[in-house]
């Protein structure tokens, strides 16, 4: 499968043991990540910002992110689709990727449940779906 994790999937993985590692993990293993620049940006400034990680390591979450996940640029999606402009990155990059689902935290992402056949789930939905 496909799979866009969002920045908070992302960042959760790598800040805390958890529901988010564990499923990083099944999509690295077992899935193809897809993921933009966009996407690693705002990853880098989260770590950055909020967890307060050393820019060496954020460094190398990034560089580990570019050597496993598919890289692509988004494609540009309509500002009406969803109520926050940022998350239109995270959809295009998920477009451009034929990705399956996108996996995330984010209740604006989570609240269009699905876009053209692109479904926007919640880690633990994602999880169950694996079972």
């Amino acid at each position: 499968m496909r799979v866009v994790l969002d920045t908070n999937v992302i960042v959760a993985a790598f800040a805390t043991r958890g529901l988010c590692a564990e499923v990083f993990e099944v999509c690295i293993d077992g899935h193809i990540l897809v993921a933009s620049e966009l996407i690693l940006a705002e990853i880098s400034s989260t770590l950055l910002k909020k967890v307060k990680l050393p820019r060496l390591i954020i460094r190398d979450v990034i560089d580990y992110l570019r050597d496993t996940a598919e890289i692509v640029d988004p494609d540009t999606i309509n500002s009406s689709v969803c109520r926050d402009k940022d998350d239109l990155a995270v959809i295009g990059t998920a477009t451009k990727g034929n990705a399956s689902c996108i996996v995330t935290g984010d209740a604006d992402l989570l609240s269009l449940k699905n876009y053209l056949g692109i479904d926007i789930i919640t880690p633990r939905e994602f999880w169950e779906r694996l079972r």
